[in-house]
């Protein structure tokens, strides 16, 4: 694969994977709608300072995400395109300086591979075209990571400026974690040098920490005055300690949660993390590749026995792997078994519609019985067609052997991003939100008032326009809820119909 061809293969990769189709499906809840919202209402209460969702403040975030949707709202208006603008653009700036990483040690073809695992792995391409603050804070740490990298390597102080900067522009995105991640596994490396003293006069430079302290600390001490106790009580202590010590949300898990997590976001490269296994010795033995487990190693070891557990945790510490998957999968000659994964995505996704089918005979609810069904109606012929397409040709270059195996992922691995961001996510997504979107539409353009009854829906105030309280119902109000809730009413309240659609109904309550 000549250099330039491998070069221009890369960069078609991750361009269209995180921006084809990027504004396509609506907005997902809960998160997507939160920050979108939460942006939103920046604009309506003419504070860019503090974020709140609904009229209520919100503490789960700093600040740097809310500011960075902003800008795309003011560029491009509230529209999906503008609120995931940032994560698609963080997402590209991590690929592109993982590549430019990777190049300066190990060369341009390996580079391309390695951008190529990052970008279109199940998991970088989820949270790199959500509209939520999680591609933002994995370029950040990954650029803390590899300028740390440089510095110690070559010793040139630039390189501790910039990753003392990367830090408190991640303490800005997420919090804490943009500290705790370099900082643990930077001194598991020394450590394991035996030169705990070089680590400690790099991390407590006065020079660089008085440049973190100044990139990150003004908004905090200015939220701090604003907020005081509630801001230390949602963020530090909820959002942050309580994560920890345990589960948020229901979001739970056992020691080995993260396992089948992982052979899922590696998906459709999985089987590089067979070459890896073999050759952890010569990782091992390699500084710079000693360097990179750990950075993985530390990250599914905390989060393992963090009381709260999600799957794209796992992604803070999935670049030092996805640097390693293709150092060591390059080398790899077999074509059959490496691809035995990306047939097995391919043939997943040419069995969802049956999956959904055997789901409708299986769940009770009826709203998810109503989402399956219009996520069952949106399945066409070009859908199987596609993807049976796709499946062939994964057979054929599992026995063909002219073609390196580095090209076939990179062709494959668009292929799978092209699928999901084509057939999968938008079906999704107007079977699950295109309702509430509607519906939204629907109340704005009547000028209702309407309350969110055992909805959590934060996109609805997004389509809306405007915040909406949740609150029980009343008699005269407008109410936003699931189909089957309304059933749950008051005995005295009756209600008439205004929208109803794939489980969700707008009702008015009669007075």
């Amino acid at each position: 694969m000549k250099e330039t061809g491998t070069r221009w293969l890369a960069a078609i990769t991750i361009v269209l994977g995180f921006f084809w189709m990027l504004g396509a499906a609506p907005l997902f809840d809960v998160d997507e709608g939160a920050f979108s919202q939460a942006t939103l209402e920046m604009f309506q209460r003419g504070d860019f300072l503090s974020t709140y969702l609904n009229g209520e403040p919100r503490y789960d975030k700093p600040i740097l995400v809310y500011w960075l949707q902003a800008l795309g709202v003011a560029l491009l208006g509230p529209s999906e395109w503008a609120f995931r603008l940032p994560s698609a653009l963080c997402a590209s700036g991590w690929a592109l300086i993982t590549y430019l990483f990777v190049r300066r040690f190990y060369g341009v073809e390996r580079a391309a591979l390695a951008a190529v695992v990052l970008a279109t792995s199940l998991g970088v391409f989820i949270i790199g075209r959500a509209a939520t603050a999680d591609a933002l804070l994995n370029l950040l740490i990954a650029a803390t990571m590899f300028a740390a990298w440089l510095h110690l390597s070559t010793g040139e102080r630039k390189w501790l400026y910039a990753t003392h900067a990367a830090i408190g522009l991640g303490v800005l995105a997420k919090g804490p974690i943009a500290i705790l991640i370099p900082l643990a596994v930077t001194f598991v490396f020394y450590a394991l040098r035996k030169n705990l003293k070089s680590w400690a006069r790099a991390v407590f430079d006065w020079r660089a920490l008085a440049l973190l302290i100044a990139i990150a600390a003004p908004w905090y001490i200015a939220i701090l005055a604003k907020e005081g106790r509630g801001f230390i009580d949602g963020f530090i202590l909820k959002h942050n300690v309580g994560r920890f010590t345990g589960p948020v949300s229901g979001h739970a898990g056992s020691l080995l949660y993260y396992f089948p997590v992982l052979l899922v976001l590696t998906l459709p490269f999985t089987a590089l993390l067979v070459p890896v296994a073999r050759r952890i010795r010569d990782v091992w033995r390699d500084d710079l590749q000693l360097y990179l487990l750990i950075w993985f190693l530390f990250v599914f070891v905390f989060f393992s026995v963090s009381g709260t557990k999600l799957p794209h945790y796992l992604l803070y510490g999935y670049t030092g792997l996805a640097l390693l998957m293709a150092v060591h999968g390059f080398d790899v000659k077999a074509a059959f078994w490496p691809l035995v994964p990306v047939l097995a995505l391919f043939l997943a996704l040419l069995a969802l519609p049956y999956g959904v089918h055997y789901g409708l005979g299986h769940i009770a609810d009826a709203y998810y019985r109503e989402v399956l069904e219009a996520t069952l109606d949106r399945f066409d012929t070009f859908y199987f067609a596609f993807l049976a397409v796709l499946g062939a040709l994964v057979i054929f270059a599992m026995l063909e052997h002219t073609t390196p195996l580095p090209r076939k992922f990179a062709v494959f691995g668009l292929a799978a991003v092209a699928s999901l961001s084509t057939l999968v996510v938008p079906t999704i997504g107007f079977a699950q939100q295109g309702s509430i979107k509607e519906a939204a539409i629907l109340c704005r353009e009547q000028h209702l008032n309407v309350v969110l009854w055992r909805l959590n829906a934060p996109s609805f105030s997004v389509y809306r326009g405007a915040p909406t309280p949740s609150r029980d119902p009343r008699p005269g109000d407008v109410i936003v809820t699931k189909s089957n809730r309304l059933t749950e009413l008051a005995p005295a309240l009756s209600y008439d119909l205004l929208y109803s659609k794939h489980g969700i109904v707008v009702a008015r309550i009669r007075a």
